[in-house]
């Protein structure tokens, strides 16, 4: 049976903030400027807004630079960069409450910083991550990863800047460093070529013809 639903890809992330000119700001300094596009939003929301944008790189001292450039940009410290099992890594949330994550899998020291993102990858914090795997596998999308419910990763589209992943909710919070109530609106809304729809945790998709840059910034594209 055919299903109903459009092939789908990520096209885009759009943040909702209440100040796209100091958001955009903000992202300029920290590099990230033309992967994500900015909306004014009002929008109500407390606590963990349920993902996280992670930022892959190459060496450790790249780690350092963006963070550094992160908080001198106003962002908060909420895990410094530290060594771990997987590698090195720390975790920010910028002024506008997005929380950003820059890692490496390079345990030693390999060079002097570098200003490079080899990979920008979506983060969704899921009550259910078979369940949301299959939703979106539904949708269209292909599974490049999966580690049983607790971790599912997508095959990028040519025209996607970011790839998209999902990850238990409770355990991306615990990562992340923050608490894992959260309320109101996720403040993000991802770029689709299979049409609007919203997902079973509440992440909203709008086909990519109706996302257009915001007037505030045109570099953000």
């Amino acid at each position: 049976m055919a299903t109903t639903a459009s092939p789908t890809s990520l096209t885009s992330v759009t943040l909702e903030v209440a100040d796209p000119e100091a958001a955009h700001r903000f992202h300029t300094a920290l590099g990230v400027d033309t992967h994500v596009r900015l909306r004014a939003s009002e929008a109500h929301s407390t606590g963990f807004r349920g993902f996280t944008l992670a930022l892959t790189v190459s060496r450790r001292a790249t780690v350092d630079s963006f963070l550094g450039a992160a908080v001198d940009a106003g962002a908060t410290v909420l895990k410094p960069a530290a060594k771990s099992l997987w590698g090195y890594g720390g975790v920010v949330q910028a002024p506008d409450g997005t929380i950003w994550k820059v890692a490496t899998s390079a345990k030693k020291d390999s060079g002097p910083a570098t200003r490079e993102i080899d990979e920008i990858v979506l983060l969704l914090g899921v009550e259910d991550v078979k369940a949301a795997k299959q939703f979106y596998v539904g949708r269209g999308l292909t599974v490049a990863r999966s580690f049983g419910g607790k971790y599912a990763e997508f095959a990028s589209g040519e025209s996607s800047p970011v790839k998209l992943a999902l990850y238990k909710r409770r355990g991306l919070a615990k990562d992340l460093g923050v608490p894992a109530d959260g309320t109101g609106s996720h403040r993000i809304v991802l770029g689709s070529t299979g049409g609007s729809f919203t997902d079973p945790d509440g992440f909203a998709w709008e086909d990519a013809t109706s996302l257009t840059p915001p007037s505030t910034a045109s570099a953000l594209s």
